[in-house]
């Protein structure tokens, strides 16, 4: 497994990789709360592309601040 992406994207509090067989995988640095979780964000995401692999992580990022909106009151 390589620790990289090709094209060097980084993600700020994601690891990225792509592993040996050419998937794209991202895991979250920081597990999200429990919270976030049964919202359904995925602390670990995969896809075929960067590009793809992106708009994943950012799925999970939308779904943990929607689970916090009401936290902010």
């Amino acid at each position: 497994m390589r620790n990289v992406v090709p094209s060097g994207m980084t993600v700020e509090g994601w690891a990225l990789f792509v592993s040996d067989a050419g998937r794209y995988w991202a895991t979250r640095v920081k597990p999200f709360s429990d919270a976030e979780g049964t919202a359904g964000a995925w602390r670990t995401v995969d896809a075929d592309d960067e590009r793809t692999l992106a708009l994943e992580i950012a799925e999970q990022e939308s779904l943990a601040a929607l689970a916090t909106l009401g936290d902010e009151q």
